[in-house]
């Protein structure tokens, strides 16, 4: 994988063009990262204009320094493009401004003093995987849904977590937790449906919270679909029933995604790309392999090969990377903070009754 460094500012601030744009300006790097590395050399090749920027390395994460951006704590940072792309959705107002050094590939680093043993292991590693398929499912299980949501998605969401959520968060909890499934998934599969309203009602005669369509609403025994809690109920028990019809050999999360797939088309179109993708040589049971095959079933070509025929197949491809993008940022928005004032605030407490015992 390949990654640039870059300059990352404040949508809605003045975007700098160059590095003569940031002086005066406050900007931050991560401590000991190769971005402070490169400062230090600029220092040698424009003295005059090192000179001029002052910038701190700070011994925090990235995403920390995305936030203190948002928070107009500091003016810029220089990050990378794939720090960027990972966590834009969370603070969607940083923008990349320039690129401020040249692509490189992403690096293992080794001590020099050591012989060759461990590279050779990792190389080693490495091949492996690469041959075997497990590389590139990784790739697509932290990489390939990435990009789904602009700017104007994500702030949105951020604001109906805020907002909807609340209302129906303990329902999607309690009817989850039936099923041994993730709340959050399962909220974001909400989101991805209706925006979490709850009387929405879409053309084609799907309606309510969870976008029940009146055959399966009847299968699950909902009478009113608009009922946000029949709903979300119906919605979650349908997702566990199509789950539970997954081949046993597909594996997580591949299980989960292909599940989610056959929520939104169709579990009898989602064995038709199965099995268009066993002929052209791909894993069935994979979703990287599996989502390539889904859309040709909007092809007269391969559905005429199938068995329940054409599908807007990739409508399914979109959902599942939505809401997989969803639930990225819904997971991260609900998990317990760390409140450094309050742990600081503690062990000072503790530091005076200790002494004060003592």
């Amino acid at each position: 994988m390949e990654t640039t460094p870059i300059v990352v500012y404040r949508y809605g601030n003045t975007r700098p063009r160059n590095i003569s744009d940031l002086i005066g300006k406050r900007i931050a790097v991560v401590s000991d990262s190769y971005h402070q590395e490169e400062l230090q050399n600029l220092s040698k090749s424009s003295p005059e204009l090192a000179a001029q920027l002052e910038w701190q390395a700070l011994d925090v994460e990235t995403i920390d320094l995305m936030k203190r951006i948002e928070d107009k704590e500091i003016d810029y940072a220089i990050i990378t493009s794939s720090e960027l792309e990972i966590h834009q959705a969370y603070y969607p107002r940083v923008k990349k401004a320039f690129e401020i050094g040249k692509t490189q590939q992403i690096s293992w680093y080794f001590p020099s003093n050591t012989d060759h043993s461990l590279i050779n292991a990792v190389n080693n590693f490495f091949s492996r995987i690469e041959d075997d398929g497990t590389l590139l499912d990784l790739k697509e299980r932290y990489f390939g849904h990435l990009g789904q949501l602009n700017y104007v998605g994500a702030r949105t969401y951020i604001k109906h977590i805020n907002q909807r959520l609340p209302k129906y968060e303990e329902l999607f909890k309690q009817y989850s937790e039936e099923y041994d499934l993730d709340w959050r998934l399962m909220a974001s599969m909400g989101y991805q449906e209706s925006h979490w309203r709850a009387r929405a009602v879409s053309p084609t005669g799907v309606r309510g919270l969870m976008m029940l369509t009146r055959t399966t609403a009847k299968e699950m025994g909902i009478k009113n679909r608009l009922d946000p809690e029949a709903s979300i109920k119906g919605g979650i028990a349908y997702f566990a029933k199509i789950k539970a019809r997954i081949p046993e050999q597909i594996l997580e999360p591949d299980k989960t995604w292909m599940a989610m797939a056959a929520y939104n088309v169709g579990y009898g179109h989602l064995e038709d790309a199965r099995i268009l993708t066993e002929k052209a040589g791909k894993d069935p049971n994979k979703w990287v392999d599996v989502k390539n095959f889904l859309p040709l079933l909007q092809k007269k070509k391969y559905y005429k090969q199938t068995r329940y025929g054409y599908a807007r197949g990739n409508e399914p491809v979109i959902y599942v990377q939505n809401i997989r993008r969803y639930y990225d940022v819904l997971t991260w928005m609900t998990q317990p903070q760390i409140d450094e004032q309050a742990i600081a605030q503690s062990e000072l407490e503790n530091g005076l009754i200790k002494i004060v015992t003592e």
